[in-house]
């Protein structure tokens, strides 16, 4: 009779896995894809799978997702890891794939962080997905719009899995307490507020959860009766600082980016600071925000409040004198001073409405009128014949006409009556009125 080893205990396994779900029913959140009559469940549960990508963050149930489906399925299931899966692996799979395929058997290939496999063993997968040789299950959390080949991507249907509620996780680590898969044959004394500390803590993740809750039980205090007491204390220690969701070369990356910069134009400074606070706690360069404020001062702040870029670029220069941590309130500063100027983007929109112009015509000549002539063939040319020189004019103003015959009438600055801006565009209808009644009396 083989023995079994004491480190083969599934007890020893870490609580996440010991307690991940084996059937739908057990399976938690998600409910807008496998609740009732939802469109991945009937697929599942009539085992009619298609390729597909599960896109969503971590410990949401993507993995647990695909090897729920791998019990459902009357299918070869296949997992290939971007780490030790070669393209000559993938190759080998594919051709018993291809011989299954005509026995009628049909292989369902799960690739986990489908996002780490290269241009490269993505293309190995697509001429099997195409012909039907394979079902391909992806899982990523980054955006698959960007990481995922095209011609692989318009082949699998994109289902995006949600970050978890407290709610979500809290039945989970009630679970874990009771079932005995994970805590069950243990007494475990923890109140529901605690838990509830720990669903919070977790973000969203159920991978987070169940780890931390395995940390703090291993940390009880054990009475003379076997009981593991758990204190809200106990709890405070094993969380000591949160890990925060935020990878500085992924999407949440820009996604938290543009969380400040669309708070700030929403002259929302509590919003502002919390998202400035998530980047710089999560260990982000303060200078890569300072940049981003200076672009936030012309973009939308513009000529409403002058100062906005002064501000934002001696900002700048204090993240670069003092760095992090000291310079955390100079940022501050700056977020919030440009939460609450006035707003506008006449600058951003008049260069793209130039830029469009611009692109479209390249080869427009500058007006001989404005070319400088420094040599006699310029001259004799007819360069700079005719040129008004403004400060010649009492009131530094001349009719002449600077843009290209073809786009004489463009406009592209439209100011607005925000802050300072208002000046700017009282100054610009006199201009305009200026030059149009000088104009009619030449």
């Amino acid at each position: 009779m083989e023995q079994t080893s004491l480190f083969e205990s599934k007890m020893n396994e870490p609580l996440a896995e010991r307690m991940r779900p084996r059937s739908l029913e057990e399976f938690v959140g998600q409910k807008h894809l496998i609740g009732d009559n939802k469109i991945l469940k009937k697929m599942i549960e009539s085992d009619n799978i298609s390729s597909m990508i599960f896109w969503g963050p971590p410990g949401v149930g993507k993995t647990t997702l695909a090897k729920i489906i791998a019990k459902y399925t009357k299918s070869n299931f296949i997992t290939f890891s971007a780490v030790t899966s070669g393209i000559k692996e993938i190759k080998v799979v594919m051709e018993e794939a291809e011989n299954n395929k005509k026995l009628g058997i049909k292989t369902i290939v799960f690739v986990d962080e489908i996002h780490r496999f290269n241009k490269a063993q993505q293309d190995a997968f697509l001429p099997f997905v195409e012909k039907g040789s394979i079902i391909l299950i992806g899982a990523t959390t980054e955006n698959p719009s960007f990481e995922v080949n095209n011609a692989l991507l318009s082949r699998c249907k994109v289902f995006v899995l949600k970050e978890l509620t407290s709610e979500d996780i809290l039945e989970l680590l009630k679970r874990a307490i009771c079932d005995e898969r994970g805590f069950g044959k243990e007494k475990i004394n923890i109140s529901e507020d605690n838990l509830k500390i720990i669903a919070s803590f977790a973000n969203g993740d159920a991978r987070v959860a169940l780890t931390t809750l395995d940390m703090i039980v291993i940390n009880g205090e054990i009475t003379q009766n076997g009981t593991i007491n758990i204190s809200k204390d106990i709890i405070e220690e094993c969380l000591t600082k949160k890990t925060f969701l935020y990878d500085k070369n992924g999407e949440e990356h820009y996604n938290i980016i543009s969380a400040l910069h669309k708070s700030m134009r929403n002259s929302d400074p509590d919003a502002a600071i919390y998202w400035l606070s998530r980047m710089l706690e999560a260990g982000e360069d303060p200078l890569y925000i300072a940049r981003r404020i200076i672009r936030f001062a012309s973009e939308d702040i513009g000529l409403s409040d002058t100062n906005a870029l002064n501000v934002a670029i001696n900002v700048y220069h204090a993240c670069h004198f003092l760095g992090m941590p000291e310079c955390n309130v100079h940022l501050a500063e700056a977020v919030i001073y440009m939460s609450l100027a006035p707003k506008s983007n006449s600058c951003d929109v008049a260069y793209q409405l130039a830029s469009e112009d611009a692109k479209r015509m390249l080869s427009e000549p500058v007006p001989l009128i404005i070319r400088n002539a420094p040599t006699k063939l310029m001259q004799d040319l007819n360069y700079g014949k005719g040129y008004l020189y403004a400060h010649d004019n009492k009131d530094k103003l001349t009719t002449m006409e600077c843009l290209p015959p073809s786009l004489v009438g463009k406009v592209y600055y439209h100011p607005q009556s925000q802050g300072n801006e208002i000046r700017f565009k009282e100054r610009l209808e006199q201009i305009k009125n200026w030059k149009a009644t000088h104009r009619q009396n030449k």
